[in-house]
């Protein structure tokens, strides 16, 4: 090679060299880690996150990874997910649970954290407020004040005579504390009489309902959690065993087979948390992006175990209900 092809040759490599390197960095797929306290607490859930994400124009498997991890209702196990998924480098992780998301934020200070699902991320110390996050923790919070007083009205529509009414809360959940407080409020303000049952783990509950049945309720709620979540099927089980008319903050309670179900939809929450998902890997900063509230809540009524249980459910109520299981 004389002297002028070389220098040719390198001109022309000193050139394609930054293209080459360019073109590899726009081909490089995000990955994005889910951390949630269930084993997939909602197919509807993910699948709403899936369809949010193709609304954006991420496809899993062609532009964009999925890298789930499940804590199957055992809170000791998310620690070491979240530490996973850092050492991954995940561009960002989705979060099911405020536990999950304090897992995700203890392990990580800079990799953007969304919340698809969490309690009260403020009294949690998650964010600093739902306005203006600050740090790298954002997403949607599944709080509203105005549920607990809701649930009970609709327990009281189905058990007219109902007095008192036992509440199954998990206190080790970091929100639990206020949706009691809340819950209290609102059955002193319609003259019910709260009966509380605490439980830490899923160990719990057999005890649990051994007192409830003791203490025989007119009916049962129990509060938002995702521990509580994933052993629905136990719950609505020993519910059915107590014959205890029941409402649960989840549609997935209801489909296992529990009475009565009202509260945010998981799927348009994971659906939502895309949209975030979309923002920071197009720039946007985590702590700029406000928390939003949820503004649609779904009501479930299972017919089949209304019939078991001998309740007549009112027609104004099934009328009002966005799905009846029949």
């Amino acid at each position: 090679m004389d002297r002028r092809t070389f220098i040719g040759t390198l001109t022309v490599s000193l050139l394609v060299a930054p293209l080459a390197v360019e073109a590899q960095q726009a081909q490089r797929v995000p990955r994005i880690g889910v951390l949630t306290m269930s084993v997939a607490s909602s197919m509807a859930a993910f699948e709403g996150l899936r369809q949010g994400l193709r609304d954006h124009g991420y496809v899993e498997g062609q532009n964009i990874v999925l890298e789930i991890r499940f804590a199957q209702g055992r809170p000791e196990r998310l620690a070491g997910m979240a530490a996973e998924l850092v050492q991954m480098k995940v561009d960002i992780i989705i979060t099911e649970s405020t536990l999950a998301a304090q897992a995700a934020k203890d392990a990580s200070g800079t990799i953007p954290i969304v919340m698809a699902v969490t309690g009260d991320p403020v009294g949690a110390g998650l964010v600093a407020s739902l306005g203006r996050p600050g740090g790298n923790v954002t997403g949607l919070s599944v709080l509203a004040h105005e549920l607990s007083g809701k649930r009970l009205q609709l327990l009281k529509e189905v058990i007219p005579s109902a007095i008192q009414v036992a509440v199954i809360w998990n206190a080790a959940y970091p929100s639990a504390a206020g949706y009691l407080t809340e819950t209290r409020a609102a059955a002193r303000s319609m003259g019910l009489e709260l009966q509380s049952f605490e439980v830490r783990s899923s160990s719990d509950l057999n005890v649990a309902f051994e007192a409830v049945a003791a203490a025989r309720p007119s009916a049962l709620i129990t509060l938002p959690d995702g521990m509580l979540l994933a052993n629905r099927a136990r719950i609505v089980e020993l519910t059915t065993k107590s014959r205890l008319p029941a409402l649960f903050p989840d549609r997935e309670f209801a489909e296992a087979g529990g009475l009565l179900a009202y509260g945010p939809s998981l799927a348009a929450n994971f659906r939502g948390a895309a949209t975030y998902v979309d923002k920071i890997l197009k720039g946007a900063t985590p702590g700029d992006l406000p928390i939003e509230q949820p503004s649609r809540f779904e009501l479930v009524i299972n017919l089949k175990t209304a019939k078991a249980l001998g309740i007549t459910i009112p027609q104004s109520l099934l009328l009002r209900a966005d799905e009846v299981i029949r």
